[in-house]
């Protein structure tokens, strides 16, 4: 499966955005909008080294470990989230692109 292009995006202030480029942008927007998502882009982002462990993140929530992976799939799914499987357990890492593109959309464009 291929990645969202994350160089798409603008300020909402600036240039109004294209079709194509709310089409990109609304998968981030919409994978983050859960408290639940939030919390654990948060967790990893906050974790020692930028990454966190799957068998780590399931003691934060009083939700199962399917939930916690569904949740964790629908975020790298967005590209919000690298994976890395490591022996039995999957180590998650909060891509930095993703996270300027959310944030850069956010940003007020000044103008020239």
């Amino acid at each position: 499966m291929s990645e969202p292009s994350l160089a798409c995006c603008t300020p909402l202030t600036g240039t109004p955005m294209s079709a194509e480029q709310a089409e990109q942008v609304a998968p981030l927007l919409k994978a983050l909008a859960d408290p639940v998502r939030l919390r654990l882009v948060s967790l990893i982002a906050a974790s020692a080294g930028g990454e966190a462990c799957v068998c780590d993140l399931n003691d934060a929530f009083d939700l199962t470990q399917a939930t916690i992976s569904h949740h964790l799939k629908v975020l790298h799914t967005a590209g919000l989230l690298d994976r890395e499987k490591r022996g039995v357990w999957v180590h998650y890492s909060v891509r930095p692109a993703a996270l300027d593109a959310v944030a850069t959309l956010f940003t007020t464009a000044v103008p020239a």
